[in-house]
C-alpha cells in the first residue's frame, strides 16, 4: 500500500515524499482511514512504529478544507496532549514537516520556559495546538486559549500520562472541549487505568493493536549481567572500554543516580550528557542536540525524560538499573534497533533486582541470555542487602511516674 491509497491530498503527499517516506507503516495504514472517517480510535503500538504520523496526517487532511479562515485569526481546532516536553516538541516538528504545503499553523506549549512568547503565538491564532497538560490549563485559566472549537482531541502516550499523575488534568481538558469531538487515544501499553479512561471518554471506539504490545524489539540483541550492586559502576566502565561502542543511552532509576554516574564517566574521560526531570527545558534540549550531533556519545537518562525520544542512530541501550515495571524495559530497549537497524541492550542486575528479570521475561516471552564472562560476577547465593532501620532505644509507651498518677504539675 502507498500513501496515495489512503486518500490523502496532494500537498500532504508532496510533503511525505520530500520527507523521504514511500509507504505507510502498519499502524498508519490502519489508523488513518478511521481518523478520516471521524471515528473515535484507540491505538496501541510500540514507540517507533510511526504513531505520530498516524494522527498528524489525517488531522491535517481534515482541517485542510477549512484552512483559509477569516483574517481575524485562526481557531484551535485540533489539540494534542503529550506527557513530556520532548515528545511535544517532536510532535510539533512532525506537524510542521507534513503541513508545510498548507496554510495550517501549529504550535507547541509546555512548562519550564517563558510563558509570554507562547501567549503571543496563541493570540495570533493557530489551527493545531500541541501541549503538556499543566501549561495548557495555566493558559486556559488566563483566557489565552479557547477550546470551544476543538474538533479532534489526541491523547498521546496515554499510559505514561497516567503514570505521571496527569489523569485529572486530562479529564478536565476533555471536559473543556466541545462534547461533539473526535478523540484519538494512543498508548504503547494498555494497563487497566488506560482502559478505564478510554471507557469514560470515548464513544464506541475502533481499536487498533499493532503487534502484541509487549513484544520486545525484534532487532535488538539482549544480554544480562549479574553483578553485585557495589560493582555496577566498575562493570559499566569495563563494558564501555571493551564491549559497548557507538552512541549509547544509559538508563538509571533516579535523577541522583543519573548525576552520580555522569560525574564518574566524565572523570574517566567519556563525553557524556544527561536528561532528567529536574533539568531546565533548554538544558534538556541542548543535551539531546549534542547527542544527536555527535558532540557526546553517551546520554544518561531517567525513564520519564527519555520516553518517546527519537534518536536515529542509537547503537546500544544500557539498563544500569533494571526497571520494576516490565513494560518500561520494552520501551527502553525499543530506543535502539529502529527502522530496520540492529541494536544492543545490556542489563546490569544486582541481587535485589532478580525478581524484575523474572517479570520482564514473562512479559516479553524471551529468556534473556546471561553473560557470565566478566570480572565482577554475582555469587548465585547472594541475598539482597536489606538495610534495617534502627529502632528507638526507649521502650514504647514509656510514661513518667507523674503522668501515671495523674498528678497535677506546677507547669
Amino acid at each position: 500500500m502507498s500513501f496515495k491509497d489512503l486518500q490523502l491530498n496532494r500537498p500532504l503527499l508532496r510533503a511525505i515524499a520530500e520527507a523521504g517516506y514511500d509507504n505507510p507503516t502498519l499502524v498508519q495504514e490502519r489508523t488513518i482511514p478511521l481518523v478520516l472517517d471521524k471515528k473515535h480510535v484507540i491505538t496501541s503500538a510500540q514507540t517507533g512504529t510511526g504513531k505520530t504520523a498516524a494522527f498528524a496526517l489525517p488531522i491535517l487532511q481534515l482541517l485542510y478544507d477549512k484552512q483559509d479562515t477569516p483574517k481575524k485569526g485562526k481557531k484551535i481546532r485540533a489539540l494534542v496532549i503529550s506527557p513530556t516536553r520532548e515528545l511535544a516538541v517532536q510532535i510539533d516538528a512532525n506537524f510542521k514537516t507534513y503541513g508545510k504545503h498548507t496554510n495550517l499553523r501549529s504550535t507547541v506549549i509546555f512548562g519550564g520556559t517563558s510563558i509570554e512568547p507562547q501567549k503571543d503565538i496563541l493570540t495570533k491564532g493557530v489551527d493545531i495546538l500541541i501541549a503538556t497538560p499543566g501549561r495548557l490549563l495555566d493558559l486556559h485559566k488566563q483566557d489565552v486559549i479557547n477550546l470551544d472549537y476543538i474538533e479532534t482531541l489526541v491523547l498521546d502516550e496515554a499510559d505514561l500520562m497516567l503514570d505521571m499523575g496527569f489523569i485529572d488534568d486530562v479529564k478536565k481538558i476533555e471536559r473543556l472541549c466541545p462534547e461533539e469531538k473526535q478523540i484519538l487515544l494512543f498508548s504503547a501499553t494498555m494497563p487497566f487505568k488506560v482502559e478505564q479512561l478510554a471507557n469514560t471518554i470515548l464513544k464506541s471506539p475502533e481499536r487498533i493493536e499493532v503487534t502484541p504490545t509487549s513484544s520486545a524489539a525484534k532487532n535488538v540483541s539482549q544480554v544480562l549481567y549479574y553483578v553485585p550492586k557495589r560493582n555496577k559502576v566498575e562493570l559499566c566502565l569495563h563494558l564501555l572500554r571493551n564491549t559497548i561502542k557507538g552512541n549509547i543511552l544509559i538508563f538509571r532509576r533516579t535523577k541522583f543516580g543519573v548525576d552520580k554516574l555522569e560525574q564518574t564517566l566524565i572523570n574517566n574521560g567519556y563525553k557524556v550528557d544527561t536528561i532528567h526531570g529536574d533539568k531546565a527545558q533548554n538544558l534538556r534540549h541542548e543535551a539531546l542536540s549534542k547527542f544527536k550531533n555527535g558532540y557526546v556519545n553517551i546520554l544518561i537518562a531517567t525513564d520519564v525524560a527519555a520516553r518517546g525520544i527519537d534518536i536515529n542512530d542509537l547503537d546500544a541501550v544500557v539498563n544500569f538499573d533494571l526497571p520494576n515495571v516490565p513494560e518500561t524495559y520494552v520501551h527502553r530497549i525499543g530506543r535502539t534497533g529502529r527502522a530496520g537497524k540492529t541494536g544492543f541492550s545490556y542489563s546490569l542486575c544486582s541481587a535485589d533486582e532478580k525478581p524484575y528479570v523474572k517479570t520482564i521475561q514473562q512479559l516479553i516471552n524471551v529468556q534473556i541470555p546471561i553473560e557470565e564472562e566478566h570480572p565482577y560476577p554475582l555469587d548465585p547465593k547472594a541475598k539482597p542487602i536489606i538495610h534495617k532501620k534502627q529502632g528507638s532505644k526507649y521502650k514504647k509507651g514509656r510514661k513518667g511516674e507523674g503522668s501515671k498518677k495523674k498528678k497535677k504539675r506546677w507547669y
